[in-house]
């Protein structure tokens, strides 16, 4: 049995999610009713804009999760290790920033080798990006809840700037860049909006179960998020060096996430690009108990939640933003769960002693 734990362990991280969820939509549904809104014919929408069609699930929900699983994997890894990234909003901007503007200077190149540097631009301007708050926290003793959560209104602002200023169109007259020529796209599945990045997110994925799971690293970077002390003094690891590298990582998964969606899904930069992904990503790794594999089911899940609002506020009349009900019941039910079961591991604890 034990040997069969670990290789479940992501199966059953789902199960409170799954009930999270359920619970969630009952109260979302019982809340439509009683505000006078049609709460079958809502939540049938909901279904169907998400679910509906061959077409709904990859031109809106399979590219709607990308950034969420690539997002929500690298603040999953950065929170095993202690590290709380509350900032993925802005290194996802960052690396949208950077991917824009080498993308936009590379038409000539062939795509096999635009596409990786567009890529790989974005991811090192998330691990920048993230470098302010390390550099603070290691050098200064600023926590890096605060840093990275004021930075992201810092990249918000570039944002404006850029796209009214060194990155606006040719033609001066919207606040967005030029489209990305061809050449810095990623290739899209024929007829859809789904783009090569899902496979990223996946890849993305396996390696860090196996990292976390078989490797030597992937332990100290457990034993440094359950206890930092004990991991320094007993085990000899260098937890200030793994606290680094795990929020490095997790700027970098951001980073590469902005350069995704702009290269796969939008081609252009303008404001308000993201739509929360940087901080809908927590839940997404909370949800999933920061395992990797469950972070690619909670990823759709909430991915699910989004393309369904659009739908709803369409054909049902009810506001998108309801939706943010579910994410706010799931997350208060997820972290209920676990205060019960770190309660009850500690009761079984002191009567074994």
């Amino acid at each position: 049995m034990r040997h069969m734990r670990p290789r479940h362990q992501w199966i059953r991280a789902l199960l409170p999610a799954v009930s999270a969820f359920a619970i969630g939509l009952t109260i979302l549904g019982l809340g439509l009713a009683l505000s006078g809104y049609d709460a079958v014919r809502a939540l049938t929408a909901m279904w169907g804009g998400a679910f509906g069609s061959v077409d709904a699930v990859v031109s809106s929900l399979l590219p709607r999760a990308i950034p969420l699983i690539v997002i929500g994997l690298g603040v999953g890894f950065a929170f095993r290790a202690g590290a709380l990234n509350i900032g993925a909003e802005g290194q996802f901007y960052a690396g949208a920033i950077a991917a824009t503007w080498v993308g936009l200077g590379v038409a000539a190149w062939p795509r096999v080798i635009a596409v990786p540097m567009v890529l790989a631009t974005g991811l090192i301007a998330g691990v920048i990006w993230v470098g302010i708050p390390v550099v603070l926290r290691l050098r200064f003793g600023v926590l890096e809840v605060i840093s990275t959560l004021l930075l992201n209104f810092v990249a918000e602002a570039v944002v404006s700037w850029m796209v009214v200023g060194p990155l606006q169109e040719s033609r001066h007259v919207y606040p967005q860049s030029d489209p990305l020529p061809i050449a810095a796209r990623l290739p899209q599945l024929a007829g859809t909006r789904l783009h090569l990045g899902g496979v990223v997110a996946l890849a993305l994925a396996v390696a860090l179960y196996i990292f976390g799971r078989r490797t030597l690293a992937g332990f100290q970077v457990r034993a440094t998020g359950a206890n930092p002390l004990a991991a320094r003094v007993i085990g000899g690891v260098n937890t200030d060096g793994v606290f680094a590298a795990a929020l490095l990582f997790s700027g970098a998964c951001a980073g590469l996430a902005g350069a995704t969606e702009i290269s796969g899904t939008t081609y252009a930069l303008f404001q308000n690009l993201s739509p929360g992904y940087g901080f809908t990503a927590i839940a997404v790794a909370l949800l999933a108990r920061l395992d990797p594999l469950a972070t690619i089911l909670t990823g759709l899940l909430f991915a699910a939640l989004e393309s369904g609002a659009s739908a709803m506020q369409r054909e049902a009349n009810v506001p998108a933003v309801s939706v943010f009900i579910v994410e706010a019941v799931i997350i208060v039910v997820v972290l209920l769960t676990d205060v019960r079961r770190r309660r009850a591991l500690a009761s079984s604890t002191v009567v074994e002693a």
